[in-house]
């Protein structure tokens, strides 16, 4: 936390227009629901992080005369984020009555003349800057320019400035699903098959979605599929991430590799005999072991590797990396120094324009070219993937999920440092559920960094996910809002809220959906302001709504009255299956963990009142009948948020195939397995993908999907 004298520390009333200034704010809803004011201490913190220092009265004002003159430092804005239809005038920093011209060029090379910024009223805003009045004029921007990246352009006597002019469509379109659909939902590296080493990888993905897609299916939504550490160990949480662009390489399947055929018969063996080794816990129960999987493919991928490619593969290969650009450059380089250097080390610190990475580059460019490859070759896999989803019926196919941050030391913290603010994490104010709250120790995207560089990391970020998607589901979307900003070291209650250009971060985010044919499905749970799920039904961005969550004064919500545009779905991925629900072993895994906020007791009878409610309802919808069994039970369930107007409705594959076991428990770090669950049957023996179309529990929770949403 940054040090201040308190006899010289700024009055409160200067904190708080500072931080309006910045779009921090100064106060919260806390754990027992009323308004908490920020500590000046904390404020001071953040303040510091968002490049405002306050620590005393006269850095205050000074950062807050800053936070005045900035914008007319420039004429334009760095980047203009417009809806198509609904465009807003740009404000425009020029000379006092002086002569101005305005176009904007498009993607295409093409030129929009405008009409010139009209001279202001006498009574415009005004600022001297290096001895020259200014005033602020609006430049109006036609409505139905075209979608996409183009510059906008203003000149005057002796200057011309341009910034990045985004054009975005004004809703995204509704998903591709036929109508209503449902969709299956998993955690890939847990579902695999007779012929995965160990870990659920992307030909499971692809056999997964077909036996989905033949079952009715219309999506497939899975977990993050992010890069981590580039060698073991790796962190198993698919929610922290080294970068959220890349792709694991653990989720390769070596022999689809086209040039594995080609290995010379010793190597071929080899390698088979590192797969046989990790085949033989497929039908083990025992938990994922991602680091024994990961060595073995790392292993058996190096030996592909250096087979010599065809003419044409060479050239595909060549024509990814020339696509990729700078950011697999740069996030390659950073895979090929981890492995010696760990993410505490000094020499990370300064980042990718460090001594260290010019001084290392060109000694690893092999190295730096195989990281390279690999991304290739997830490329290639997710597209084959997403392949077999479409031709499959589904008229989505796969959505990824983006997670809401990255690894502390991981790659992005890396190579993106100039658009980042390290010097704080992300998390969340304490709450009813945790009351000291949480910290998540990721890195945020600052504002105001991110907006100066065009956004291009976000864009490209987004660009790499919906490449072979037929979706995005996005982590936490009320990120893109506010996020929680925590200086580094200090206790989560003990953070400020920061405020993003939402209009800017949904709208590129809404337009790289459109311009890939995806659908967007944002995690919008947790406490937020009542206007956020408006805007983002009004973006076509489709919210969610879990059956536990779903409850009003009287009790659980009808069907009915969920929202249209949303995935519904019985759970989340923090949560037991829904037979592990019914059953409270969220109660009794809690509790044996210590993450109670009252008595097992009290906790357990006030979850069985509860669940006793959403029971109730099913039967009086005619769902349910007395003496169901769990089966029955976990359908009727099913059934009933089918019966809610939402587009979309989500199957857990636990549920489709009888697991009760939670993936993941919040609050946790070692204390639990989280992310290391095989998929299972309810008689705890692994259930492979080569099971599912005969299963029964499988078979019969898609007919009832299929009956109750009309597919069928």
């Amino acid at each position: 936390m940054t040090e201040y004298d308190d006899g010289a520390a700024p009055a409160r009333e200067l904190l708080e227009q500072l931080a309006e200034a910045k779009n921090v704010a100064t106060t919260f809803t806390g754990w027992d629901g009323g308004i908490q004011q920020v500590s000046d201490a904390s404020l001071i913190s953040v303040l510091a992080a968002r490049g405002a220092p306050a620590a005393t009265r006269e850095q205050a004002e000074a950062s807050l005369a800053e936070a005045a003159l900035a914008p007319w430092r420039s004429m334009l804005p760095p980047t203009v984020v417009l809806r198509r239809q609904q465009p807003l005038p740009v404000t425009v920093h020029v000379p006092r009555g002086a002569e101005a011209r305005a176009w904007i060029t498009l993607e295409d090379g093409s030129s929009v003349p405008l009409p010139s910024p009209p001279a202001a009223e006498q009574a415009a805003e005004t600022a001297i800057m290096n001895g020259v009045e200014l005033e602020a004029r609006q430049l109006p921007l036609p409505a139905g320019l075209p979608l996409g990246w183009h510059s906008l352009h203003v000149s005057c006597p002796g200057r011309e400035e341009q910034s990045v002019l985004v054009v975005t469509p004004d809703r995204l379109p509704a998903p591709n699903s036929g109508g209503r659909g449902w969709g299956m939902m998993a955690q890939l590296y847990s579902v695999r098959s007779e012929r995965s080493w160990g870990i659920g990888d992307l030909s499971d993905l692809a056999d997964l979605s077909a036996v989905s897609g033949s079952a009715g299916a219309a999506f497939m939504l899975i977990n993050p599929l992010h890069a981590a550490e580039p060698v073991p160990p790796v962190e198993d949480s698919p929610y922290l991430p080294a970068t959220r662009r890349f792709f694991h390489p653990l989720y390769i399947r070596v022999e689809a590799i086209e040039e594995y055929a080609y290995l010379p018969g010793s190597e071929r063996a080899g390698i088979e005999a590192l797969a046989a080794n990790q085949r033989a816990v497929d039908r083990d129960a025992r938990l994922l072991d991602r680091n024994s999987s990961y060595a073995a493919k790392l292993q058996a991928l190096r030996a592909v590797y250096q087979v010599p490619r065809s003419p044409a593969r060479a050239q595909q290969f060549e024509a990814f990396v020339r696509e990729a650009g700078p950011g697999l450059e740069s996030f390659a380089l950073w895979c090929a120094l981890a492995a010696d250097y760990p993410p505490e080390a000094a020499e990370w610190q300064e980042g990718l324009h460090s001594a260290l990475a010019a001084e290392k580059s060109a000694e690893l460019a092999d190295e730096t070219m195989f990281y390279k490859w690999l991304q290739w070759i997830c490329d290639e896999q997710l597209e084959s993937a997403q392949r077999a989803a479409l031709s499959a019926g589904m008229g989505i196919g796969i959505v990824h999920d983006l997670a809401v941050g990255v690894h502390p030391g991981g790659a992005d913290a890396w190579t993106l440092r100039d658009v980042m603010a390290p010097e704080v994490s992300v998390g969340a104010p304490p709450d009813m559920f945790n009351q000291i709250g949480q910290d998540w120790s990721q890195p945020p995207w600052d504002p105001d960094r991110l907006a100066a560089s065009g956004y291009g990391a976000y864009r490209d970020m987004l660009r790499t996910i919906l490449r072979h998607a037929g979706g995005v589901r996005v982590d936490h979307i009320l990120g893109l809002f506010r996020l929680w900003w925590i200086p580094r070291g200090q206790e989560p209650g003990k953070g400020a809220y920061v405020y993003y250009d939402h209009e800017a971060l949904v709208g590129i985010l809404v337009l790289e959906a459109h311009r890939a044919g995806a659908v967007v499905i944002g995690e919008d749970l947790g406490v937020f302001e009542p206007w956020v799920q408006g805007y983002l039904a009004e973006r076509g961005v489709l919210g969610t709504s879990i059956l536990w969550f779903e409850q009003t004064g009287e009790g659980p919500r009808e069907p009915a009255e969920y929202r249209p545009g949303a995935l519904a779905t019985i759970g989340t991925h923090d949560l037991p299956p829904a037979a592990g629900y019914l059953a409270g072993e969220h109660v009794t895994l809690r509790d044996s963990l210590g993450l109670l906020n009252r008595p097992v007791e009290e906790e357990r009878e006030l979850d069985a009142a509860a669940t006793r409610g959403i029971l109730d309802l099913a039967r009086r919808h005619g769902l349910l009948e007395p003496g169901a069994s769990e089966q029955e039970t976990v359908e009727a369930l099913h059934r009933l948020i089918a019966l809610s107007p939402s587009s979309l409705v989500g199957v857990g594959l636990v549920d489709a195939v009888g697991e009760r076991r939670t993936q993941n428990q919040p609050g946790t770090a070692r204390e639990y397995p989280n992310w290391c669950i095989p998929l299972a049957g309810p008689d705890g023996k692994p259930v492979l993908v080569e099971d599912l179309a005969a299963n029964p529990r499988f078979e019969s929770l898609t007919r009832v999907m299929n009956g109750a949403l009309g597919k069928g």
